[in-house]
């Protein structure tokens, strides 16, 4: 029994474990005025960040079309049982539609169900996770799919933001709109809450929004797995990992990743946040 994942750009998902799992990651587009890029693709992390702090045009980005998904789920459906495409949340992108509308397409080699996580970055990257583990352990495809469904309801993904302008300008302020008229100073904090982005709090410096983030991401003593996302402060985000990893040990793994080009379109720089899969409740095994 072959089930193979997909899952798209905005997952964050590190490199290494892409490999590791053969997850194939169907990249979203990233647009700087005329030139246009495929997130992690034609345009690297680095340079992304790079493009941000220098272009003269704000970044845009945009969904892959449910041709482009059509195309990735033949290419890995060739010998396989079936596909678990796992996706952002379909309030804050069209990609959950693209992908649902390639999986219908007819003369597809392989049954493909897709799931929407309601989640972003490494909350989504966690669920992808967790599916990619079982279907290596040769669960079969309702099995792979019951999984991902579960996780996407333990998943949960915080951020604290250098500033809000860059989640304005690309339309995906949901629920933070109160923040707008806020002075300029403080720090705001995100969490993405049944599909939509939710004011978390602000705080006035810095370290007080790190240290509320890291309160918030404490009060999930039960996490599975932690995923520590920044967008260009790695050494923070590094140590944030480190105490997240020693003041919940029974934590399987504490990850590091950083926010893509399409969800640093969103975040912009100096941004850090967390990903959480929580365990399933007791009693209750996934």
């Amino acid at each position: 029994m072959t089930v193979r994942i997909v899952t798209d750009s905005t997952g964050d998902l590190p490199s290494e474990i892409v490999s590791q799992y053969d997850i194939a990651v169907v990249p979203l587009k990233v647009r700087f005025g005329a030139d246009e890029y495929l997130d992690g693709v034609t345009l690297t992390h680095d340079d992304f960040y790079e493009k941000l702090s220098t272009s003269r045009d704000m970044p845009s980005t945009s969904q892959p079309s449910a041709g482009e998904f059509a195309e990735v789920y033949r290419n890995v459906g060739e010998g396989s049982d079936g596909i678990v495409s796992i996706h952002i949340s379909g309030k804050l992108s069209g990609t959950f539609n693209s992908a649902s509308q390639a999986a219908r397409e007819p003369a597809m080699p392989c049954p493909v169900r897709v799931i929407d996580t309601e989640s972003a970055s490494m909350g989504l990257g966690l669920v992808v996770l967790e599916a990619a583990k079982a279907a290596r352990d040769g669960a079969d495809l309702d099995t792979v799919a019951a999984i991902a469904a579960d996780a996407s309801k333990r998943c949960h993904c915080i951020a604290m933001l250098d500033t809000l302008e860059y989640l304005q300008r690309g339309g995906r302020i949901g629920k933070v709109r109160a923040l707008l008229g806020t002075v300029l100073s403080i720090k705001p904090l995100i969490v993405v809450r049944d599909g939509e982005v939710h004011e978390l709090g602000m705080e006035r410096t810095h370290r007080r929004a790190l240290a509320k983030l890291e309160n918030t991401a404490l009060e999930h003593a039960r996490a599975r797995y932690f995923a520590v996302m920044y967008s260009t402060a790695r050494d923070e985000a590094e140590a944030l990992a480190k105490r997240l990893e020693c003041a919940v040990p029974d934590c399987e793994q504490v990850f590091i990743a950083q926010f893509g080009p399409t969800v640093g379109t969103h975040v912009g720089p100096n941004a850090l946040g967390v990903g959480i899969l929580d365990r399933p409740p007791v009693g209750v095994s996934a």
